[in-house]
Formats: structure tokens, sequence, C-alpha cells
């Protein structure tokens, strides 16, 4: 990132949560893998829970519960101090706990480097090239309608 205050680092950490987010747990493992994990601990220790759904309908947007969805939650702290949180959806508390670490190694500045070269930046490429091949896969079967206009008069 070009700057280096506060609003480049959070946006930085804004989209390694998103990559992690969309990744799925063996890949975020097997990147893991690459670099050597620091020293932490579980501020939170990984668990289940529900988290309610809101919707909005009707002209105003008036709220209303659309449901309930599973999902996982982590915390831990780097022996540095850094603190990640890491949440996923569904019953998956290793992912929520791999996105927790990486949170907390984006944060630290020794870290912040390794961890988007050797993690976030390989995950977002396997993203990127996955929306490349849908969007190319839909787009073969894409049907252009046209009209012809009758020549009467």
């Amino acid at each position: 990132m070009a700057s280096t205050g506060p609003n480049s680092k959070q946006a930085q950490r804004k989209a390694a949560m998103a990559v992690l987010a969309h990744s799925g747990a063996a890949a975020i493992a097997e990147r893991m893998r690459e670099i050597a994990l620091p020293a932490h601990e579980n501020l939170r220790e990984p668990e289940n829970g529900l988290v309610m759904l809101r919707g909005r309908v009707g002209g105003d947007g008036a709220p209303f519960n659309l449901g309930e969805a599973t999902v996982s939650r982590a915390a831990v702290r780097l022996a540095t101090g850094e603190v990640g949180f890491g949440y996923t959806l569904g019953r998956d508390a290793q992912k929520a706990q791999m996105i927790a670490l990486c949170d907390a190694m984006v944060q630290s500045a020794a870290l912040s480097g390794e961890v988007e070269a050797k993690v976030i930046a390989p995950l977002r490429a396997a993203i990127d090239a996955e929306r490349g091949r849908k969007a190319a896969e839909t787009a073969a079967t894409r049907v252009d309608f046209y009209t012809m206009v009758r020549g009467e008069g």
C-alpha cells in the first residue's frame, strides 16, 4: 500500500478478511504452511453460534428478521500484542481460528508483508481466477436478442 496511515491499514485488513472469508479452509491451511506461525494465545476458543439475518422489504425498506445462520468465531493475540478476530459462515472452527491468526498477523508490522505475499495474494489470485472462469462459462451461454423492424409503409 502506498500510504501507511490508519485508513490504509484498515483497508488492508478489510481486504484480507474478505479474501479469507471467501476462501476454503483447506486452501488457507495450505498457504499458511508456507509461513512460520508466530507465538499466540487464544483469547476466545473457536466456537459455533447463530446470528440473525435481517432483510428489508417494501418501498420504505422496513427491516424484518429473515432467519438465522450458523457462524464460527475465534480470537487470538500474538505474543507481540496484536489481536485478531475470525468469523466464518458455517460450523468450521478451524477456519475461524486461521482467519483470526491471519488477521492478527496482517496487523503486525513485522509479519504483514509475508502473510500478504504468501497467504492473501495467492488466495486472492485463486478467487479471481475462479470468478473469471465462471464469468467465461456464463458468457458462453449468452444469447443476444434483437428485433428486426418491418418496413411496412
